[in-house]
């Protein structure tokens, strides 16, 4: 049978930086004034003026990678790393070991499946809605994918457990300092104002996506073939020794070697939450991990480092779409029309009735977080404008605060251009077409669930 004519992740990635090179020389350029304000660098508001156009050309686009390399150098050696790390934990045995531990404990107790997704994802969900889980998630994949396919599930629930569960609590944050923390400061509200409609769409948003998946695995556990991933969980299962009748249990170094990946979770947690641990502070503690478990499950030196080594490798197709992802920005800032395109954007929703000038906004975060993945960064870029035009529109700002959150949270899973969406298929194994097609319906759903969800904050004055 004749395959389908489909483009490589990089080739539409490069496409999309290439347009946005083009536009460089068809809109005309433009800049707000910046100040620095409690540490953080905002966009002054109304002081938009136009400077002269930046055309990119030849030149500059074959330069934006590599600027996109070193602009998110940080995300890439977070995902070499972890790589490395996962890849040193496999090789010990224990990740497979404690898979089987798990598939056989369930299957013994059946009545325990109905729960595994559900309690799960709620976990990780609570971790995005209180501290802003994202790339955290990261580690995690690497356990639920095997974990997924034991259960008899596909490596798209695996991947869904962590990521969509931490991404449905990002969105219907309550406590998350990185995004309603920082977006309230700079509207000048009162922290973590209205978190009583905040809970209420945090349980909207975790319910759902926990109906979404659950619907999903019910149907592929009846059904294996019908997985848009079937060919590649096969011979990831056949690798993985998934199969196997037989539980043999794990030995004492696997165990030591488990212990201290629990112990670096703890860790990870605590830095987060009372050190304001990031990417760099994770890394290192993944890199310790990795050389640690080489040396408690028994590995010599040269052995761990070769896994190591191997684990990278396997990260480099991700570290390439990550970098040609961040040229996407790269270009749009160098060209002068990334602050044109958001001025243009407030100024169509000026003239809107307040109901849709808040969809308006929450479509206009939506666009600006395909160019800037940061939470906190696109609040710095975006709510400056945002607060005072919802004075203007008539809403309110918590509301413009809401419209950034949905943004933020409900589009970015979905997202080529984001590094932790490509960063987690990368360690999943999932091309983004196969993850995109599946993820649309749901996306289609979190949509109109915003934009419905934008309504009553008008309604009910929302402040």
């Amino acid at each position: 049978m004749k395959q389908a004519f489909r483009f490589h992740t990089l080739v539409m990635i490069f496409s999309v930086v290439s347009l946005v090179a083009v536009a460089t020389w068809i809109l005309p350029g433009g800049t707000y004034t910046r100040a620095v304000k409690n540490g953080r660098t905002l966009v002054v508001p109304g002081s938009f003026t136009q400077v002269p156009s930046n055309p990119q050309g030849i030149g500059a686009l074959l330069m934006a990678p590599v600027k996109g390399f070193i602009e998110a150098a940080h995300i890439i050696a977070f995902v070499l790393l972890i790589g490395g790390t996962f890849k040193v934990l496999e090789k010990t045995g224990a990740v497979t070991a404690a898979v089987q531990s798990m598939a056989f404990t369930f299957s013994k107790r059946p009545e325990l499946q109905k729960f595994f997704i559900p309690v799960t994802m709620t976990v990780f969900s609570i971790g995005g809605a209180v501290f802003g889980m994202a790339e955290e998630t990261m580690p995690f994949v690497l356990i639920f994918v095997p974990l997924a396919l034991s259960l008899g599930y596909d490596s798209l629930v695996g991947t869904a457990i962590p990521f969509l569960g931490a991404a449905a609590g990002f969105a219907g944050s309550v406590l998350n300092p990185f995004t309603v923390g920082i977006a309230q400061g700079i509207a000048e509200l009162p922290l973590y104002s209205g978190i009583e409609y905040r809970m209420i769409i945090w349980v909207l948003s975790t319910t759902s996506m926990i109906t979404f998946i659950m619907l999903y695995a019910r149907r592929i556990k009846a059904a294996p073939e019908q997985s848009p991933v079937y060919d590649l969980d096969k011979e990831r299962k056949s690798n993985l020794h998934l199969d196997e009748s037989q539980h043999a249990g794990m030995s004492m170094p696997q165990r030591v070697v488990l212990a201290g990946f629990g112990g670096a979770m703890v860790f990870l947690i605590v830095g987060v939450l009372n050190f304001g641990w990031y990417i760099n502070e994770i890394a290192a503690l993944f890199l310790g991990l990795g050389i640690a478990s080489g040396l408690l499950g028994r590995l010599s030196l040269s052995a761990t480092a070769e896994a190591f080594k191997e684990g990278a490798r396997d990260m480099v197709g991700v570290a390439l779409i990550i970098g040609c992802a961040r040229a996407i920005l790269v270009i749009a800032t160098d060209g002068k029309i990334l602050d044109v395109m958001l001025y243009g954007l407030a100024s169509v929703i000026s003239g809107m009735h307040p109901v849709f000038a808040a969809q308006a906004m929450f479509v206009t975060q939506g666009i600006i977080n395909f160019f800037v993945h940061s939470g906190s960064g696109q609040a710095a870029l975006t709510m400056p404008v945002m607060a005072p035009l919802a004075d203007v529109v008539g809403i309110s700002r918590q509301t413009a605060v809401l419209a950034f959150q949905f943004g933020e949270g409900w589009i970015n899973p979905i997202l080529p251009t984001s590094g932790v969406t490509m960063g987690v298929l990368g360690l999943a194994g999932i091309p983004w077409e196969r993850w995109f097609r599946w993820m649309l319906p749901a996306q289609v759903y979190f949509f109109f669930l915003a934009l419905l969800l934008l309504i009553p904050p008008f309604l009910f004055h929302y402040h």
